[in-house]
């Protein structure tokens, strides 16, 4: 338990210290902000430093924390040194960046701000990628929580069209196309927050349920340093993979942008961006020790969270919360795993709203140009999450891509911010070097994935660092000819 309290106070202690090291690289200034300059009353809506927050909490984590604290967990205590430094060196510097230099770009999208530092054709990739990322998400947010709202009506004995996926998704899409077409303040800005809250209530009540009763003991890192994982899979790389969100997600990047247009001023970004990564954090650490905490260890092997796990990811969240805090977990897990997909799923539809609107340069000020992306863009998220409803769509194949699909973009992010601080004449290592980490667990995990190339460690470990040192060569070499692009000429920095 010792080694978890060290961690929890590193978090907490890092946002303060090392939190500040990234504000001050970046140098936030008194500059007018996207939000009041621009103002369109949809999307550039000046929020409450609270509120941005709460939101941007909310948007980056859902149920992301969760679901990869709990599989990490397989692996033992030893996730808590990823999820630590993963997240204060990492994700936080990670999402910092992705907001800021969105903020110092008009609020554009992720998208744009890649083909701005690392150029068009990395503009055009990024630009594809992440609508088909975020409509994939969407959907598949859709449909994960409609199920889930049929399980609990057939458990209490209801029948009938109450009882039926396809009815609930229905709804559910309604919901999404009323979020992503509204203007920001109208439902996100008023009903995240709460759910941000209630997210927040579940992982202090599941860490205060495991400390006070004494059947549960968090296990200590320098106990357990090695795999702990019932299936012998290799920490290095999958591990990092598998604990994204609550360390570092590329899917943060698409989120991040959101918020940045709702800024009052640049000083808020370290506790909308950095703060908000702290805290999702300092949840997965809660959530990875309740999982090597509340189950039992066989042979020196998480046996028995495997078996929780094997049943569903929703009713391990139900197990634990029903475990550490009785009938009052049992409410708040079913109100995390409906509601918080259904959050992620909403801001994924409206950031591919905008990123199709910065690519086409649509300005979404006017209710038509907004209708003429909304209908396609939920158009398809209907017909796939209908299609997967009704047995014609398979997702998991193409889901088993996303886990590295997501860090490859969070990999992407750190270069272009590594050359937004060349450019800017700022320490650029700050991200260069978790860009170069990111680097290598992506290489090594598309080598040696099932899903992917599925060959041995021993050629998938040299090939990740052999990548990652090509990676950087490639950024030193591109800095030391120092060809500035015309167009980041033209940025206001």
């Amino acid at each position: 338990m010792i080694s978890f309290i060290i961690c929890l106070a590193l978090l907490i202690g890092g946002y303060f210290a090392y939190g500040k090291v990234v504000e001050n690289t970046f140098a936030p200034d008194d500059r007018e902000t996207p939000a009041v300059k621009i103002n369109d009353g949809v999307d550039y809506v000046v929020l409450p430093q609270w509120k941005l927050f709460l939101v941007q909490l909310l948007n980056i984590a859902g149920l992301g924390p969760i679901f990869g604290a709990l599989q990490g967990a397989l692996w033992g205590p030893i996730v808590f040194l990823w999820i630590t430094f993963g997240t204060l060196l990492a994700g936080g510097v990670h999402d910092f960046f992705s907001g800021m230099m969105s903020e110092r770009n008009n609020g554009e999208s992720i998208s744009e701000i890649a083909g701005i530092y690392l150029g068009g054709v990395m503009k055009n990739v990024m630009r594809v990628f992440s609508v088909v990322l975020l409509v994939m998400v969407g959907t598949v947010f859709a449909v994960g929580p409609a199920g889930l709202i049929v399980t609990l009506f057939k458990n209490n004995g209801t029948e009938g069209i109450l009882a039926t996926t396809l009815f609930w998704l229905i709804i559910i899409l309604v919901y999404y196309f009323i979020a992503t077409f509204l203007s920001i303040d109208k439902i996100i800005g008023k009903v995240y927050p709460i759910f941000g809250i209630c997210l927040i209530v579940m992982a202090v009540g599941v860490a205060i349920g495991i400390f006070v009763n004494p059947d549960y003991t968090i296990p200590e890192i320098w106990a357990n340093f090695g795999s702990m994982h019932p299936k012998g899979t290799p920490i290095w790389s999958f591990m990092f993979i598998t604990v994204a969100c609550g360390a570092i997600s590329g899917f943060h990047a698409t989120q991040s942008p959101l918020m940045a247009r709702c800024l009052k001023s640049e000083r808020q970004g370290r506790f909308v961006f950095y703060g908000a990564m702290v805290c999702e954090g300092v949840i997965a650490l809660i959530w990875a020790a309740a999982g090597c905490a509340l189950y039992e260890v066989s042979g020196g092997l998480n046996t028995g969270l495997q078996d929780v796990l094997a049943n569903g990811q929703s009713a391990a969240i139900y197990d634990v919360c029903a475990k550490t805090m009785g009938g009052i977990g049992i409410a708040l897990a079913m109100l995390g795993v409906i509601a918080c997909p259904i959050t992620s799923g909403d801001t994924a539809f409206r950031s591919a709203r905008l990123v199709l609107a910065d690519w086409l340069k649509m300005d979404q000020g006017s209710y038509k140009n907004r209708l003429i992306l909304c209908i396609p863009v939920l158009g398809v998220g209907a017909v796939l999450g209908i299609g997967n409803a009704l047995g014609f769509i398979d997702y998991t194949i193409i889901w088993r891509y996303f886990s590295w699909t997501n860090q490859t973009l969070a990999m992407i992010v750190l270069w272009a911010a590594s050359m937004y601080l060349f450019y800017d004449k700022k320490n650029y290592w700050i991200t260069a070097v978790p860009a170069t980490f990111m680097s290598a667990v992506s290489a090594t995990y598309f080598v040696a994935a099932p899903e992917c190339l599925n060959l041995s460690t021993a050629v998938a470990y040299p090939v990740g660092v052999i990548a990652a040192a090509l990676f950087l060569g490639i950024f030193l070499y591109s800095i030391k000819k120092r060809n500035v692009r015309p167009q980041y000429d033209t940025l206001k920095k």
